[in-house]
């Protein structure tokens, strides 16, 4: 009787195995309407350039429209594959891979239908072109919801990007010990894109910040007297156990009527200096009357750029919010670094976004020192929530110590990066140069997502969203990706051994 029953399990098993290859690899409708348009998959690959290396660019048709959808792929040597389950189509990992090594160079042809009200649709075909240049292997960024007063659960999570394996960095649960007070986790941050030097800050309960290295774990507290608070954004110099912050006293404040909803905007803000050698901190820039942010490294280390406020209206007072938030505007500066006696020169203003009545963020250079991106938005220096934000890109050789402008620049088109109408920032570029990462908000206007854009001889191409293995992920996942930082390496440090240093 058992091995009755054994057999019928064996061939229930084998029939079941049959129907989900069957709706993992259906037939192309016999029969079909020209929809005459492209279809409107989400996420949106339609005619993107995506690296060689990335995870499979599963999509959907919208579940309240469609009730089937069959895409059929078609590599650069002519073979041909279908996928499709329900509305959606999820690729496996190895049949993709293999479908980007013969596509290197070229393209493949998606065609899609879907089924409607009982009829089948044929849209237009479009192509997925395949770069030859790979992306970083390895994405981190902060899961956090769009807005709060009061947080519980967050977590700084990293992503295999060539498959769809997440794993965990740090979460805020496993050392806080005020549950009243609560813990905040953020700012994660790498020396050159590796992981055996890095940086994450607790706030609150069991603060400091835990710095990695060479591999080796602690927890420091960064104030010092002279500072008016530890460091807040941070920069790895790119060669040297040194370390950028700005020294920030930020506020939060929630509109009931604007609607970019949230301002974060400082009291006070500084430039130090971080030895980690040395444990000891120096101060680069600490003009009282002004505010001074995002410090971020030239490639080579021998720049520090920055975000500085220009001054206000006479008769405004910084401190009042409420009446000089829409007024306080960004350039963007830089001060050279003599690498061997870490001594800073002169200050340098780099571009003029004040004369354009607009502000600059986040700035990034680019891995060869070509080209520099950051965030522009009309006022103040957090972007994310404002629907103006864009991404700038300028070439480095139009700088020649005269400070640039919108007009002088000659700004790369961003036109296919950058949404309409919604923000978009947080900029950063691969190891290689090539991949542009931006964190946006044009998906649904509340949570920030990560997106990606091929870059080469000055030309960007279309932004795409970060894939996953369901394409309806982010639609339930209910979190921000805050942050995101390329990575060409995991970071091999487990949560547990992390927690370790706020026991010492």
């Amino acid at each position: 009787m058992k091995r009755y029953i054994h057999s019928y399990m064996m061939l229930l098993a084998a029939a079941m195995m049959l129907l989900s290859s069957c709706a993992s690899n259906p037939d192309v409708p016999a029969s079909s309407k020209a929809a005459k348009c492209l279809p409107a998959i989400y996420p949106d690959y339609c005619d993107v350039t995506i690296p060689c290396n990335i995870a499979p660019l599963n999509f959907m048709l919208p579940a309240d429209e469609y009730t089937a959808c069959v895409a059929r792929i078609t590599t650069a040597d002519g073979k041909q594959q279908t996928y499709g389950n329900g509305v959606k189509v999820q690729i496996p990992e190895e049949e993709w891979h293999k479908m980007l090594n013969a596509s290197k160079g070229k393209s493949l042809k998606v065609e899609v239908w879907g089924e409607k009200a009982g009829e089948w649709l044929s849209f237009n075909p479009f192509e997925i072109k395949v770069a030859e240049e790979p992306i970083d292997e390895y994405l981190s960024y902060r899961l956090i919801e769009p807005s709060y007063v009061a947080w519980t659960y967050m977590e700084i999570a990293q992503r295999n990007l060539t498959t769809f394996e997440e794993t965990q960095i740090f979460n805020n649960e496993i050392t806080m010990n005020d549950r009243e007070k609560g813990q905040c986790i953020n700012c994660h941050s790498y020396q050159n894109y590796k992981t055996d030097n890095m940086l994450f800050h607790v706030r609150l309960s069991n603060s400091g910040t835990v710095i990695v290295n060479d591999g080796k774990v602690s927890r420091v507290n960064l104030k010092r007297d002279y500072t008016i608070s530890g460091g807040v954004y941070p920069a790895w110099h790119p060669t040297e156990k040194l370390i950028a912050f700005s020294t920030n006293l930020t506020r939060q404040a929630f509109h009931t009527v604007n609607p970019n909803k949230i301002e974060v905007y400082d009291l006070a803000s500084d430039m130090i200096l971080y030895d980690v050698k040395t444990d000891s901190v120096t101060v680069v820039s600490a003009d009282t009357t002004l505010l001074e942010v995002y410090p971020t490294w030239s490639a080579d280390g021998k720049y520090l750029y920055y975000c500085k406020s220009v001054p206000l209206p006479e008769g405004m007072d910084s401190k009042d919010i409420r009446s000089s938030y829409q007024k306080i505007q960004y350039n963007l500066y830089r001060r050279s670094f003599d690498i061997p006696t870490h001594q800073f020169g002169d200050e340098e203003l780099v571009y003029d976004a004040a004369t354009d009545d607009k502000s600059v963020s986040l700035p990034r250079i680019s891995p060869d020192g070509r080209y520099l991106l950051f965030a522009l938005g009309q006022y103040g220096c957090f972007h994310s929530r404002h629907h103006d934000a864009d991404i700038v890109c300028i070439p480095m050789d139009k700088y020649t110590g005269t400070a640039l402008t919108a007009e002088t620049c000659s700004a790369i088109d961003m036109s296919l990066v950058n949404s309409d109408g919604y923000s978009d920032s947080y900029p950063s570029w691969s190891s290689n140069g090539h991949w542009i990462m931006v964190a946006s908000r044009r998906d649904d206007d509340n949570y920030s997502r990560v997106y990606f854009a091929y870059f080469k001889n000055g030309k960007a191409e279309k932004a795409f969203m970060l894939p996953q293995e369901d394409p309806e992920h982010n639609t339930y996942l209910l979190k921000s990706y805050n942050r995101p930082e390329f990575m060409v390496e995991p970071v091999k440090i487990s949560v547990d051994e992390f927690s370790k240093v706020f026991d010492k």
